[in-house]
């Protein structure tokens, strides 16, 4: 093993290509419909997945896709619209008016396929009632800022929304609604991913405001009368407008780890899985890997050397104050490492990659990083002290300092994080 980071990377892009739209998209085409058919959708990898479609849909198609910016793909009948993410803007709220407008209409005769993939709840911005963009933007950073798990923070997203918890496949009624779901959730609930604008679920306003209270958030208080009114709730799953649709998994974080575990096999180091549904605190995840790593590295259990490591799920970043006015650069899989950096400092023989599967982690240029048991101290040549560094959710910064970023760009498709641990 003389390349560990490009090991990783293999693993990494194992991962990936387990759930790439055109493999996944090919097994779970619909029924030609009698009368038309509109591709809709929404997410970090719904562009490709719109791609994968209309590759392999053999019929007349029409629809309209929403992706973050830079995600794009090149499609002929299905136009592919670009917003921001994490934070939503102006481009997402037209293009939750479009999606909307697009399904207005059709009749039992038709046909919807749903192409969602996670990042869609940021990018399809659409306030309830009273409320304005600005409101859904305090929101979604207040969301992105409290620390809680993904499944609290669409709960929550699709009581503000006239969009999201089933709403968008209400409004195709009496069309029937195919969704294609590429989950980025714990768990894998197709409801949550994308705050579930086709796929409703049982989560209540009462819900909501239990993890509004839980989590401490500040929201405003126009946001906070329209959950406390009936207006808020969202369909539910019994509602007659859902009867005629179907929903498929066509990826997940459990299948991509899979794949990366037999690519490990194939190079000959045993692969062991912890979980596809890895939740809670970035730095405190890190931690507790690093404990693991160490185990095994020093006294060679519980898992005998060589081995890697594998987990994925979704971590969270609680915000903390700002340093000086400043606030730190990072996302959940670099703030998960340099807290796995700093718990393995010294120990030989440990090399480790976390990223997102999307490409992207948080809001800069990178999935990810590489670490091992010489980070801390090589972060410590050039001035950095990595301890300061995660104690203000500076880990960009951390890891930028050494030139340990992990950077493969846009991969089309979103099955949450990937964490990849190699003992030597």
């Amino acid at each position: 093993m003389s390349d560990p980071k490009a090991f990783l990377t293999s693993i990494f892009n194992a991962a990936v290509a387990a759930a790439d739209p055109e493999r996944t998209i090919r097994d779970h085409l619909p029924a030609k419909p009698r009368g038309r058919t509109i591709v809709i959708g929404a997410g970090k990898g719904s562009a490709q997945m719109a791609a994968a479609f209309e590759k392999a849909w053999d019929g007349p198609i029409e629809g309209l896709v929403v992706t973050r910016y830079g995600y794009g793909a090149t499609c002929e009948r299905i136009e592919i619209i670009e917003a921001a993410h994490p934070v939503p803007d102006a481009a997402g709220l037209e293009a939750s008016r479009r999606l909307l407008a697009k399904v207005q209409g059709l009749t039992s005769d038709d046909l919807v396929v749903a192409l969602i993939s996670g990042g869609g709840s940021a990018l399809l911005p659409s306030p309830a009632g009273s409320l304005t963009l600005a409101d859904e933007i305090a929101v979604n950073e207040a969301l992105l800022a409290s620390g809680a798990p993904i499944a609290a923070m669409n709960t929550i997203r699709k009581h503000v929304s006239t969009i999201k918890g089933g709403r968008l496949a209400a409004a195709a009624w009496p069309a029937k609604v195919v969704s294609l779901v590429v989950s980025d959730i714990p768990g894998d609930n197709p409801a949550l991913v994308a705050s579930g604008p086709t796929v409703p679920d049982t989560g209540s306003r009462e819900d909501a405001l239990a993890s509004i209270s839980a989590y401490g958030m500040k929201l405003p208080a126009a946001v906070m009368a329209h959950i406390n009114s009936p207006a808020a709730d969202a369909p539910n799953p019994g509602d007659e407008r859902f009867s005629r649709n179907e929903v498929h998994l066509i990826a997940s974080a459990g299948v991509s780890l899979e794949a990366a575990a037999v690519e490990a096999k194939r190079q000959g180091i045993e692969a062991v899985i912890l979980s596809d549904a890895i939740e809670g605190e970035a730095r405190e995840v890190g931690g507790v890997h690093a404990a693991i790593a160490r185990e095994v590295a020093t006294r060679n259990r519980p898992f005998p050397k060589p081995v890697v490591i594998l987990s994925g799920g979704e971590t969270t970043v609680t915000l903390r104050a700002p340093t000086n006015g400043i606030r730190g650069k990072g996302g959940r899989n670099s703030e998960f490492l340099l807290a796995f950096a700093i718990g393995i400092n010294g120990t030989q023989g440990i090399h480790a990659l976390a990223a997102d599967t999307d490409g992207i982690d948080g809001s800069e240029d990178n999935a990810g990083a590489f670490a091992d048991g010489s980070t801390v101290s090589r972060m410590r040549a050039t001035g950095v002290d990595a301890k300061a560094m995660l104690a203000g959710n500076n880990a960009w910064t951390a890891f930028h300092s050494i030139d340990d970023l992990f950077v493969p760009g846009p991969t089309g498709t979103n099955v949450n994080d990937l964490r990849a641990i190699l003992i030597r």
